[in-house]
């Protein structure tokens, strides 16, 4: 094991960390799943399925287990969660369900609202779940609602991932052609500087 000034650098805490948010996932969606409610993954998750279609090197790790749900399905959602361990909490404007009780924020599953802006001032809503396909262990969104999600919200964190699927060839110089005006030049401004 090596070290640093900031201590051990522990592979085996590395791949635990990862294996935690992989488990958060996929206890959350396996809930949802035998509940009947319908949903999709979306975020970093729904970017590294799509890329590990095509490049499994091309994966980029991700902290953050986003899900997009109907709201009339929120009471029927947090049901399910809580059968395996999750605690609904609302912070910041932001509902969530923790993982356990001691759980940090950025211990939790993230929830976004079907059909409705997350920010005021954001330019289009989020899509149906119905805009989704399935992954091997799960929905996901279907890459065009993704994309437009990514451009809808574009932060630095959207942006990346916008590269990410640029650096695999799912999206591609065509692809401005399918959004509003604000969004295809947003998307533009990526295909123009693919290195950010």
């Amino acid at each position: 094991m090596a070290q640093t000034q900031y201590g051990d650098i522990s592979w085996e805490r590395m791949i635990r960390a990862v294996e935690k948010i992989r488990d958060r996932l996929l206890r959350a969606v396996s809930a949802l799943d035998k509940a009947g409610i319908s949903y999709a993954v979306v975020g970093g998750h729904a970017v590294a399925a799509w890329v590990s279609r095509v490049d499994e090197a091309a994966v980029r790790n991700t902290r953050d287990v986003d899900l997009l749900i109907r709201r009339s399905d929120l009471d029927a959602v947090a049901t399910a969660l809580a059968a395996v361990g999750f605690i609904h909490r609302r912070a910041a404007g932001v509902t969530m369900f923790l993982d356990g009780p001691e759980a940090k924020a950025r211990e939790a599953i993230h929830i976004v609202f079907a059909g409705e802006k997350v920010q005021p001032d954001y330019p289009l809503p989020t899509p149906d779940v119905l805009e989704r396909e399935r992954a091997t262990s799960y929905p996901i969104l279907a890459l065009e609602a993704l994309v437009r999600m990514k451009l809808t919200s574009f932060r630095d964190k959207d942006r990346m991932h916008l590269r990410d699927l640029l650096d695999v060839d799912l999206i591609d110089a065509a692809w401005p052609d399918r959004f509003p005006a604000a969004l295809a030049a947003r998307l533009q401004e990526i295909l123009d500087d693919p290195e950010g």
